[in-house]
Order: C-alpha cells, then sequence, then structure tokens
C-alpha cells in the first residue's frame, strides 16, 4: 500500500525526501508534484522500475517516451550530445519551467533507453520535484498521471490519487493540489524548434 507523504512546496523537508529516494534506488515508485501536472517517477538506474511503470502505462520500455527529470541544466551532459549555442540558450532562457525539451541522446543514456535517439528533457520549477533528483543524485524517469475521466484528463487531488494508485506505487507525496494542464512539449533535434505539443509552457520562445 503506498504512503501518503504531506511536503509543502515552499519549504520541502528534506530528510523525508532522503528517506523516499533511498527507496527509489531500490525500486519504489512515487507519485510527486511539477510545475505542471502530478507525474509518475522512479530512479534512472533502477532496471526492474523502469520496467514497473511502462507496464503500468502499458508500453514496452525500449519504446516508452518518458521524460528525464532533472535538477538543472548540469545534468545535460550526461545524456545529452552535444548542442549548439541557440538550442542552450533556448534552454537556459525556459528552464526551470513548464516544458519538455526533446534533445539529440548519447551513448551514456542507460542500457534500456540505448537504441533511442532522442531524450526528453524536464527541469520542472517545482522544489518537490527537484529536491527528489538532488537527494537522488540523478535524474528520475517520469510520466503524467493520466485520469481516465473524458473530461478531467489529469487528477489534480492528491488524496485521489492516493485512492487509484495506492496499490501500484509506494509513495504518493502530497504537494497541494496539482495542475491539469501538462508541460510543452518542444523538439529541438533540427535546425528549428517544433512544437509537439502546446501545453502550459509558451510556445513563443
Amino acid at each position: 500500500m503506498a504512503e501518503l507523504v504531506r511536503i509543502y512546496p515552499d519549504n520541502p523537508d528534506f530528510r523525508l525526501l532522503r528517506k523516499i529516494t533511498k527507496d527509489m534506488r531500490d525500486g519504489a515508485l512515487v507519485i510527486y508534484p511539477t510545475d505542471t501536472v502530478y507525474g509518475l517517477g522512479c530512479d534512472i538506474n533502477n532496471k526492474s522500475a523502469l520496467e514497473k511503470v511502462a507496464q503500468l502505462r502499458g508500453v514496452k520500455l525500449e519504446k516508452a517516451n518518458f521524460s528525464f527529470i532533472c535538477e538543472d541544466l548540469s545534468n545535460l551532459s550526461d545524456y545529452v550530445s552535444q548542442i549548439d549555442s541557440r538550442t542552450f540558450k533556448i534552454l537556459k532562457r525556459n528552464l526551470p519551467g513548464p516544458y519538455t525539451f526533446i534533445l539529440p541522446g548519447n551513448n551514456n543514456l542507460p542500457t534500456v533507453f540505448k537504441k533511442k535517439k532522442t531524450v526528453g528533457i524536464r527541469v520542472p520549477d517545482n522544489s518537490i520535484a527537484t529536491g527528489l533528483v538532488h537527494a537522488l543524485g540523478n535524474p528520475i524517469i517520469s510520466t503524467s498521471i493520466r485520469d481516465e475521466d473524458e473530461v478531467i484528463e489529469y487528477t489534480t487531488d492528491p488524496s485521489l490519487i492516493l485512492e487509484k494508485w495506492e496499490k501500484q506505487v509506494d509513495y504518493v507525496i502530497d504537494g497541494g493540489y496539482g495542475g491539469n494542464i501538462a508541460s510543452t512539449i518542444i523538439d529541438l533535434t533540427g535546425d528549428e524548434p517544433i512544437l509537439v505539443r502546446e501545453g502550459l509552457g509558451s510556445v513563443d520562445l
């Protein structure tokens, strides 16, 4: 059964974040707030946890388009091949923020993602999300929590999220009500930025 953990975004309790990330290293799945919708995440280096997330989303792990949640742009060189100054300026200007930027991947990607040529990078403007990454010491693989409701695409109430996911994840972090608009996805792998999905972030880069 999932544990509901209340963490205040204005002043996250780092002891709680360390407790959660200790379990994440051992394969725990966590639902946590971002600057857009609530996300389901796990340690990028735990293959069994990655497989569980893929199974919950009904996709094959090798083909899954999960985001890499990073603390800041310093993680980029770990997973992204060399990018030009124009691309870096776009990233620096808009992150942290409600964007997922698709970038060319490099050979340092975790083994299960070696065949992927691109990677989606997120640096949320949310201290709980970035605090988790900081406590873990490496990025989190993440996917948005969707709702089957035809009207409400994303559940915003942590207690309702717990009710739905308590048997499938290990932690639900209650960081207050979440948003119901996902991140804007921009592909930066070509000569010009390409809008993949319009979300919360402005498309005027």
